[in-house]
């Protein structure tokens, strides 16, 4: 007998604040009639941590220790033992997104190491030999704006080969003199990160300039903390040798999902930080990084 299960809920966007209720139905639809012996609904709330490879061995404590940080977890019955009629049937449910105890609802976020998840699911009971039935649906969670007004403060930079840090060739570098703007590093997450580049002079020839958007995820416990910086979107703003003195526009829209708020917590850390990238013609590479705090006003 084919039956499924679907759970829609009311906003189409699935984004929700703490202290709101979830609302929406549990959708079955079944060509005969299907006894049950009860429909359960969970919902839950969790942040899953891990390590990096390159940690395994070195924080050992660490993967005795961790244990997915629960952060709300509560299920209603939302039908008794009984019978489903056959076709389709509709059973409303409203669930309040309340954080355990003294707990905080953390924005959702999916990254390599941090992983912060909520989902509802749908469990039917069958009797005898059938299948129990489950659904799973994510939800996503945004956390209260500040209510402060974030003042953008533009950052300035200019970048010749005597700025470069890590640079052990500064001797045979090419002459070069890149200077440019970011209108601000303390960003609202729903609005693009903007500014400008301008390639004054350079003696070789430019291939391309990037945009590299990078996430600093730390990990840990009591006996130590690993931190790994993992790459989440390029964007190429130009290709070829760009004219001299030509200001290039910099527009970056932070993707929903793998950035959040910047976070700080006893376990765990969610930072962010963009990568201005300069590739000359003989594949040098220019690089300038910039911390970012990401905010929700």
């Amino acid at each position: 007998m084919s039956v499924s299960v679907d759970i829609r809920l009311k906003r189409a966007n699935k984004v929700y604040n703490e202290g709101e209720v979830l609302s929406g139905v549990v959708v079955l639809q079944c060509k005969e009639p299907l006894p049950h012996h009860g429909i359960l609904l969970s919902m839950e709330g969790l942040v899953n941590l891990q390590l990096s490879s390159k940690s395994v061995g070195v924080f050992e404590a660490f993967y005795n220790s961790v244990k997915p940080i629960s952060l709300l977890s509560s299920s209603i019955e939302v039908a008794r033992s009984g019978k489903i009629p056959g076709g389709k049937t509709e059973i409303p449910f409203e669930f309040p997104l309340q954080a355990k105890g003294n707990k905080v609802l953390y924005e959702t976020y999916h990254g390599v190491f941090v992983n912060i998840q909520y989902t509802l699911r749908c469990d039917v009971k069958r009797p005898l030999l059938a299948k129990d039935l489950s659904r799973t649906c994510e939800f996503i969670v945004h956390c209260q704006p500040q209510k402060a007004k974030v003042s953008p403060s533009p950052v300035s930079f200019s970048i010749t080969p005597d700025t470069l840090q890590n640079s052990r060739e500064r001797d045979t570098l090419p002459k070069f003199l890149i200077r440019g703007h970011l209108d601000a590093t303390c960003c609202v997450v729903s609005q693009p990160l903007s500014g400008e580049v301008v390639v004054e002079h350079s003696d070789i020839p430019i291939k391309s300039i990037e945009l590299q958007l990078v996430r600093v995820e730390t990990c840990g416990c009591a006996e130590g903390y690993a931190r790994d910086a993992t790459e989440i979107q390029n964007i190429q703003i130009a290709e070829g040798d760009v004219c001299h003195g030509l200001p290039i526009p910099v527009y970056m829209v932070f993707p929903r999902l793998f950035t959040c708020p910047t976070l700080e917590t006893t376990n765990f850390k969610v930072e962010f930080e963009v990568n201005i990238v300069i590739v000359l013609q003989d594949d040098h590479l220019i690089t300038e990084n910039f911390p970012l705090k990401l905010c929700r006003v």
